[in-house]
């Protein structure tokens, strides 16, 4: 295969979502605050407002008023190692005590590279929840992580 046709397939083929990896700014990074089973929740929507116009009876006006940005969650396999990230959101459960992080969504190809990046601004912790512990299923004990935050900015 030539080298321009690698390179015209990087650009038609849709990217995959299985290869990223998360950093949070303020943390000391440590791979295992890094590794995520999956990560949702970039995402944004714009909240209207119904105005109707007097006299004009056949559809009301729809005017754009903020933007809604969604819950990010953070999914990933239960480990017993000490953990920065589980401490942050320990202070947020236990007590009370909120500090907001900025984190980047890298998207890596094959190569380890970055494709695609999203800055994800004022995020804290809202949630914390340890999955079901189930003698009947020999399934990875997963620990998910929720945060709200201000927005995100698309970076790459």
């Amino acid at each position: 295969m030539g080298l321009g046709k690698q390179i015209l397939d990087k650009f038609t083929y849709p990217l995959v979502g299985y290869h990223f990896a998360v950093y949070f700014h303020g943390l000391l990074p440590n791979p295992i605050d890094m590794a995520f089973q999956s990560v949702a929740g970039l995402s944004v929507e714009v909240e209207t407002e119904s105005y109707a116009e007097g006299g004009e009876n056949r559809f009301v006006h729809e005017i754009p008023k903020g933007l809604k940005f969604s819950t990010l969650t953070l999914k990933r396999g239960l480990k017993i190692v000490p953990s920065i990230l589980s401490k942050w959101f320990e202070d947020a459960y236990e007590n009370f005590k909120f500090k907001p992080l900025d984190l980047i969504i890298i998207l890596m190809d094959e190569n380890h590279l970055p494709v695609q990046s999203w800055n994800v601004v004022g995020a804290y912790p809202i949630k914390y929840e340890i999955g079901e512990l189930n003698a009947e299923t020999p399934s990875i004990l997963i620990q998910t992580l929720e945060l709200k935050y201000q927005y995100f900015k698309t970076i790459i």
